[in-house]
């Protein structure tokens, strides 16, 4: 059945072309005013805790990949500079390959979707495909599976995307808002193909809950009581003991941003103890803390703390403000994620914001230093159908459909891009690790 409205919103999308050529968006040229990589790192890294700063350096300069997972700010800075069309969605903000994964929904099933959500903000759809197809060419370098096959990977994931778009433009807004990624979707996704590597990642999910980390991330006292068991600098007890009262009033915030059956099922649980955790790669630094928590059944639940700071992408794509960064963080991925954590919610303390979360609930990601070429592909090719629906819950589907359209024009625009930019991260990579050479600044 055709509808006058979604056909009149795909023209809009078609008429977009005009000012912005789909072959536009593959061109990526470093302006001459463009600032030194190391400074804005270095800006961002001054609000960051002192003595982890060169934990984060340490990591970055490991390779190009893991340079690139914590470089949101330097991208979006030089996607400010990029062409769009003007047809913005909720942006993840930081769409790199390792940003998706598998974890468990609220009915506990297994599903794949996009996992990082501290940069989220309404603004261009472009900038998410480019960070992603870009992803591609810099971990498929780094795996070594060669330039033709990290190229067709980041082919193979933005043609995933344009065809999902399209078919996403001719489903109704519930069906979009329902559809998501779960094991059968990902073998229907590709065509049946079940390469090891990706089943190890459902597997490897459904190890991973608060049950089954009891034993790995607690200890017992002499009291009787599990505590957290220190692994420092990533785990510590350090500084706790002193903003111990202020942790507990975020708990007792954070509580009130549950919906009312999970706030009555939270309340079964009494906090027990806390402790510092250093994350990922781009978030070292930041304020973050596990929390335990004990059920009147003696059952665990881990909560992961994080501060959110302003996302990397306000000061070029402000979009629509919110009371608290917390708050972006959580609305963000309640907008874009097929199934949010049931204990998702958000707190303030000592003047900064935080989002809450579960620190193990079925999580499972894949090994990207050794994925083979075909894998590879197949992941980018989850990756993009999920980003793609991600977007199109936001209602721009038909519009972002229109300009893409039914040929190749923009899988290889996109893909020349991301070739280029990940010659680019090659070269900013290489900047830190001098800057580190000469004593510029210091990594750990």
């Amino acid at each position: 059945m055709d509808h006058p409205e979604v056909e009149e919103r795909r023209e809009f999308g078609r008429a977009a072309r005009k000012a912005v050529q789909r072959s536009a968006q593959g061109d990526w040229t470093p302006p001459e005013n463009r600032r030194d990589p190391v400074e804005l790192l270095e800006e961002q890294n001054a609000d960051r805790l002192p003595w982890l700063v060169p934990l984060r350096r340490g990591r970055m300069s490991a390779s190009p990949f893991a340079f690139y997972r914590g470089t949101a700010r330097i991208m979006a800075a030089d996607l400010a500079a990029t062409p769009t069309t003007g047809l913005t969605v909720q942006l993840g903000g930081d769409a790199h390959l390792a940003n998706f994964g598998a974890y468990a929904s609220p009915e506990r099933a297994l599903v794949f979707d996009a996992n990082d959500f501290d940069e989220t903000l309404p603004g261009p759809w472009e900038w998410d495909v480019k960070r992603l197809a870009t992803s591609a060419v810099v971990a498929g370098r780094d795996a070594g599976i060669g330039e033709a096959a990290s190229h067709a990977a980041a082919e193979t994931g933005v043609r995933a995307y344009r065809k999902a778009m399209l078919e996403l433009a001719e489903t109704t807004a519930l069906g979009v808002w329902y559809s998501r990624v779960d094991e059968h979707t990902t073998r229907v996704l590709r065509h049946g193909r079940t390469p090891a590597e990706l089943e190890q990642l459902f597997t490897q999910a459904r190890r991973k809950t608060s049950d089954t980390a009891l034993p790995a991330l607690t200890e017992m006292t002499e009291a009787g009581t599990w505590r957290i068991v220190d692994h420092p600098p990533l785990v510590t007890h350090d500084g706790i003991a002193e903003h111990r009262h202020d942790l507990e009033r975020l708990v007792r915030t954070y509580r009130q941003t549950l919906t009312d059956d999970r706030r009555v099922l939270l309340e079964r649980f009494e906090l027990r103890d806390f402790a510092r955790k250093t994350v990922g790669v781009g978030s070292v630094g930041t304020h973050c803390y596990v929390a335990l928590l004990v059920s009147d059944m003696d059952e665990p639940l881990f909560l992961q703390v994080k501060e959110a700071d302003r996302s990397v992408l306000a000061p070029w794509w402000g979009g629509i403000g919110t009371a608290t960064e917390g708050r972006r963080v959580v609305a963000g991925q309640r907008i874009m994620q097929a199934n949010s954590d049931i204990f998702l919610g958000w707190a303030e303390a000592e003047h900064l914001d935080f989002y809450v979360r579960q620190l193990r609930d079925m999580k499972g990601s894949a090994n990207f230093a050794t994925m083979r070429a075909g894998v590879l592909a197949d992941y980018l090719q989850l990756c993009g159908w999920t980003l793609a629906r991600a977007h199109a819950r936001t209602g721009a589907a038909a519009e972002i459909a229109g300009y893409l359209g039914k040929g190749v024009a923009f899988d290889r625009a996109l893909t020349r891009f991301a070739v280029a930019y990940a010659d680019q991260t090659t070269r900013d990579h290489a900047a830190l690790v001098a800057a580190q050479r000469s004593g510029r600044v210091r990594a750990a």
